[in-house]
Parts: C-alpha cells; sequence; structure tokens
C-alpha cells in the first residue's frame, strides 16, 4: 500500500504542499449531538448545498468513482486536480480545515467543521462524502467510538446495525468488526436502561465502520456527490450562453464532465431586451459557485447588427437559421482564441421549431466546427429538474422579453443548400469580424 500523501493547507487553494510526511493523528471529543440523515442533491434545491449537519467528525471520507478507473499515471494527475478543487470549494465558503490528504482509493479532508461534508459533496468527480471520527485501527477502539456514538443516537426500542469494511492488511476480518462494534453498542445501550434490537435488513439506525491501515473510521451518515470527472481535466470549451433555462444546464452538464466552460453571450440588442443580457449573467455567476478556483472568462458579442442583415437582406423565415450559424462562426473564433476544443449548446431535439433534426442539420452545414448538445436527448422536465438542482432555474423563469428577430413564421424543415445561398447575399467574414472586434470579454 502506497504511503499517504498528505497536502497542506493554508487557508487559500492557491497555496498547496505536498509532501510524503506521515500524519499525526488524534481522536476529537464530539462537539455536537450525532444524527443520521442521508443527504441527497438529487433533492429540490438552490445550487451548491448550504445546509448543515450536527454529526460530529474530525475528518471527511472522501469518494470518487470513475477515478479510479484510470491508468496509474492519469490517475494521479486527477486525484492531485480533484485535492485543488475541494480546497478551492471549501476556501469559497469560508470553512476551515487543516490538512486534505490521500490514501489509495480515498481522500480526507481534516476539519471538525460540520458543513465540509456537504461542501466537497458539490465539487465534480465526488460520488460521496461522510463526515467521521478517527480512531486507531483496532477492533477495541472502533468499538469505544461505535458505542460513544450510539448514546445519542439509537432511542429506546429502535433497532441498528453495524456496516464494517476494512482495507489493508488486518488480523481481523469484516464480519469481527461488526460482531465487535455491535456488541459494543449493545452493552453501552444496556446500561443506559434501553432495550437494544439488531436488524441488519431494515434498521433504525446505522453505524459505519471503514477500518482502514493507518485508521479507523466511524461515520453516521453519507452525502451523495455529484459524481463526474474533476473539473479542468478535460480541456475548455466555449458555451453559448442565453439565459434560458437549457444553455446553463448543458454548461453545467459539461462541467461535470470535467470540461472548465467559457461562457458567450451574444447580444441581440435592439431585438431583445436588457433584461435577458442581465438573465444571463446571473446564470453565468451561478454556474461559478460550481467552479470556485476556475474564473471563467466571458465574452459579450455584440449581435444584433447581424440581425439586422439577415432581417433585411435574407428570406425572413430562416432568420433563426442564419442567426445560430452566425453565432456557432462568432464562438468559433472564441474558441481558437482562447484555444478551446469545441462549442457547447443547450440544444434538445424537437424542443422548439429552430431545432428540427433538419434544422440542426442546416445549423452545421459546412462549418466544420466541433458542436456538443449534451440536452440533445433530454425532455423539457429532466432540464428543469437539474435547473432547480443547479440553482438556475428561478434566474432562468425570470421575464426577460422574446427575441424581436423572430420570424412569424420560422422555418421548420431547411433545406441547407438553400441556406447556403442565403449566406452569399451577405459578407459573411466581415459580420464575423466586425462582431468580435467589438466583443467585450467580461469576469463576472
Amino acid at each position: 500500500m502506497p504511503p499517504l500523501q498528505l497536502v497542506s493547507m493554508t487557508g487559500k487553494s492557491n497555496d498547496i504542499n505536498v509532501n510524503l510526511e506521515p500524519d499525526v493523528h488524534t481522536l476529537r471529543e464530539r462537539s455536537s449531538t450525532p444524527k443520521e440523515d442521508t443527504k441527497n442533491l438529487d433533492s429540490p434545491g438552490s445550487g451548491p448545498s448550504n445546509f448543515e449537519t450536527e454529526v460530529p467528525g474530525d475528518v471527511v471520507i472522501v469518494r470518487y468513482g470513475e477515478l479510479a478507473l484510470k491508468s496509474p499515471g492519469v490517475r494521479n494527475w486527477y486525484e492531485k486536480i480533484l485535492m485543488k478543487n475541494i480546497a478551492a470549494m471549501l476556501d469559497s465558503r469560508g470553512i476551515p480545515y487543516s490538512q486534505i490528504r490521500r490514501e489509495w482509493g480515498r481522500i480526507f479532508i481534516e476539519t471538525t467543521d460540520s458543513r465540509a461534508a456537504s461542501a466537497a459533496a458539490d465539487v465534480f468527480g465526488i460520488v460521496s462524502t461522510s463526515p467521521a471520527l478517527t480512531a486507531e485501527p483496532s477492533l477495541e477502539n472502533a468499538a469505544i467510538v461505535c458505542a460513544a456514538l450510539a448514546q445519542d443516537l439509537v432511542l429506546e426500542g429502535e433497532s441498528f446495525a453495524i456496516r464494517a469494511r476494512r482495507s489493508g492488511n488486518h488480523p481481523f476480518s469484516s464480519a469481527d468488526i461488526g460482531k465487535t462494534c455491535g456488541d459494543a453498542v449493545w452493552n453501552s445501550l444496556e446500561k443506559e436502561g434501553k432495550h437494544p434490537r439488531v436488524s441488519l435488513s431494515s434498521p433504525d439506525k446505522e453505524i459505519y465502520v471503514e477500518m482502514r491501515q493507518k485508521l479507523a473510521y466511524i461515520y453516521l451518515e453519507t452525502f451523495k456527490g455529484v459524481g463526474g470527472l474533476p473539473l479542468g481535466t478535460q480541456g475548455s470549451m466555449v458555451v453559448l450562453m442565453s439565459g434560458g433555462l437549457d444553455s446553463p444546464v448543458a454548461a453545467w452538464l459539461m462541467m461535470k464532465r470535467g470540461v472548465t466552460i467559457i461562457p458567450v453571450y451574444c447580444n441581440n440588442t435592439p431585438y431583445a431586451e436588457n433584461a435577458a443580457r442581465e438573465r444571463a449573467f446571473d446564470c453565468i455567476r451561478q454556474l461559478q459557485k460550481w467552479a470556485p478556483g476556475h474564473q471563467f472568462t466571458t465574452y459579450e458579442i455584440p449581435h444584433g447588427p447581424n440581425l439586422q442583415s439577415f432581417i433585411e437582406i435574407c428570406n425572413r423565415k430562416n432568420t433563426c437559421l442564419l442567426c445560430k450559424r452566425m453565432m456557432y462562426r462568432e464562438a468559433y473564433e472564441v474558441m481558437k482564441k482562447e484555444r478551446a476544443s469545441g462549442i457547447v449548446t443547450g440544444s434538445s431535439l424537437g424542443q422548439v421549431a429552430s431545432q428540427t433534426a433538419a434544422n440542426m442539420h442546416a445549423e452545421i452545414y459546412q462549418l466544420a466546427i466541433p458542436i456538443y448538445h449534451p440536452l440533445i436527448a433530454f425532455d423539457k422536465t429532466e432540464i428543469m429538474d437539474i435547473a432547480r438542482k443547479i440553482g438556475t432555474y428561478d434566474i432562468s423563469s425570470r421575464s426577460a422579453g422574446s427575441c424581436a428577430a423572430v420570424p412569424e413564421r420560422p422555418e421548420i424543415g431547411a433545406n441547407y443548400d438553400l441556406i447556403m445561398l442565403e449566406e452569399k447575399k451577405m459578407d459573411v467574414e466581415t459580420m464575423v469580424s466586425n462582431a468580435l472586434k467589438a466583443a467585450k470579454v467580461l469576469k463576472l
């Protein structure tokens, strides 16, 4: 088993020192009443979780999923990025910690702050977290901690179970852990005058024991993480951000896959209200909360003059198609400038008139631009559910008016050859160049 790798933190995520010195651990006293409550990010919320738990602990166990499937070199790199992202999330919420360290298959945050487990669960790449108490890796020490926790946890008439697992080399089995700790809990409860019951199938309360080589970890609850890959491991991509329901969700899903986003807002003034601009920027600010330590570079590109040209020169029903093709070209220039790897949209097949299969084909015909549609097969209800979870739903639901450039009867079955003929009526390269020259680069 490889030695512990410790990361000493100075309170800022940019100040990270990696070393291989062993750590000195002590069992801290409990500072609050334990409470069993499994938190789940899939429940309705308003973005990254902000609730607190009263379960005591001196460390947070961090579990990851896909990272474990990578080759040793890639896994090592991913883990280091994940640890930096955890530090940045804790720092952004003012949560103190002394160290973030890793062992094979686990990352540990040393802190007594009850908010740390839920905060870490909001970091991309983490599948779950648990606030835990540590003890020396022996049956006797684990049993003492379990018995102490059970006194406030298990009420009269309730059943309990010990869920045990181990890793490393130990002179006892997982079954031995369960039996020893279970006996200690039973005896402790009986001394208090309670009448405990054991139920392994459907207990009222559960105590978890994870016995590792260096320490034993005892915990009562688990926070479900967002999963995915650590942000920053898959390069960057440009996101066409409108501020509606779809584009922020598409951006978040790509962030979940490790992509750092570069938001691009195409400002349709005078065909759109300023409220649309503010809504888009507020969505970007909300997404930034999911990515501390990864400051977004946002581009605002004036798109109104191009819309005016489409309306004056081309067949009116093709305005939306020509608009989207122009946005792709503008985003592509940003992509090249930022050395990004693709363009992300919030398109969902068949959701609106402009997103038919024929139209989406015409939108990209002969553009040779890498475009990603993470919502392509999502229905509106699924998109709304994710928007609520990530905190953009209320923002996107604000009234911002409709784009005045949308034709009364937009094309829904575009012929891509005809769209090419439409574009030949204009000097597309000059239009793109002028738009990029007037673009603003913002740090929201």
